[in-house]
């Protein structure tokens, strides 16, 4: 079975695609093909509260391309999630319908609630009974989900991303708030521990140089990672760091964003798993599709 999923961002766009196959009882997901676009359509949403018509035409070209793939690889299924900039912007659903009518492509826009259940959907083995809180930030939003006894029992999307931050565009109050529910839904006792997810924190990640196999990093090493990259100009963070150009400016906004949530929620680690909307994706496909590719046999 191959499946195909597409994360629409506001910092970037991605397309996966995966081969799903039963051996002895367990099902693998092997990644065919991972392709990631740096078309910030959060830019012009967050200052025009549209997107603009040069990054209209460039999306709709890319959707093109990512549908030439779709049908290269012959996938039994796909889907396509836009997140914040879309589901923001006035022009957004005009340009799902050109897309759908010019490219043949169906573009789903979710909401902050639809994007965390499919992240969710990837955190299961992450999960246990103790106590935890889900960060996921991205370029216009950050869900938060709290589990206790492997349940979530708190939910929130707020319009606090990398993109949004970086161009000064969160309210004060939305710190606030986002900080708010966080104390009102987590208790000091809890000795809480935080998941985050998003490439920000992939990336932040990697730069600690944790040991292959660990997922832990502490909120100490964050901002110790957060300090270093602050001591470099943007071309520095390109050049020296080695960071692809729209990762050199989000990378830090983001990092607060990360640290603002562990120090409400009184939190010192954080799991990395490194999955996230698009392993969600791949899990609803699969599911929705695993009766009718048995049926076949």
């Amino acid at each position: 079975m191959r499946l195909a999923a597409v994360d629409i961002g506001s910092n970037a766009i991605r397309l996966q695609i995966t081969h799903v196959t039963h051996y002895e009882g367990v099902v693998n997901f092997k990644k065919l093909e991972y392709l990631r676009f740096p078309l910030r359509l959060g830019l012009d949403v967050f200052h025009e509260q549209r997107i603009s018509d040069k990054n209209r035409r460039k999306f709709v070209k890319l959707m093109r391309a990512f549908k030439l793939l779709i049908d290269l690889y012959e996938v039994d299924d796909y889907m396509v999630c836009a997140t914040s900039a879309m589901r923001e912007s006035i022009n957004g659903k005009e340009i799902v319908e050109e897309v759908r009518e010019d490219v043949g492509l169906k573009i789903n826009i979710i909401d902050g609630n639809h994007e965390a259940e499919l992240i969710n959907m990837a955190l299961g083995a992450h999960i246990d009974q103790k106590p935890y809180l889900h960060i996921d930030v991205g370029g216009g939003s950050t869900e938060l989900n709290i589990y206790k006894n492997h349940e979530k029992i708190a939910s929130k999307s707020f319009k606090i991303g990398s993109v949004r931050a970086l161009e000064d565009k969160v309210l004060p109050s939305v710190w606030k708030s986002m900080s708010s529910f966080i104390r009102e839904n987590v208790s000091v006792k809890d000795k809480i521990t935080c998941i985050g997810t998003g490439g920000n924190i992939n990336k932040i990640f990697e730069l600690a140089g944790s040991r292959k196999g660990k997922i832990f990093i502490s909120m100490d090493k964050i901002k110790e990672i957060q300090m270093y990259l602050e001591s470099f100009s943007f071309e520095e963070r390109v050049n020296k760091v080695n960071l692809n150009h729209d990762r050199a400016d989000v990378i830090i906004p983001a990092s607060k964003i990360y640290l603002a949530a562990m120090e409400a929620a009184s939190s010192k680690k954080m799991i990395i798993p490194e999955v996230g909307l698009m392993d969600g994706l791949m899990q609803v496909l699969y599911k929705k599709n695993k009766n009718k590719k048995s049926s076949k046999k």
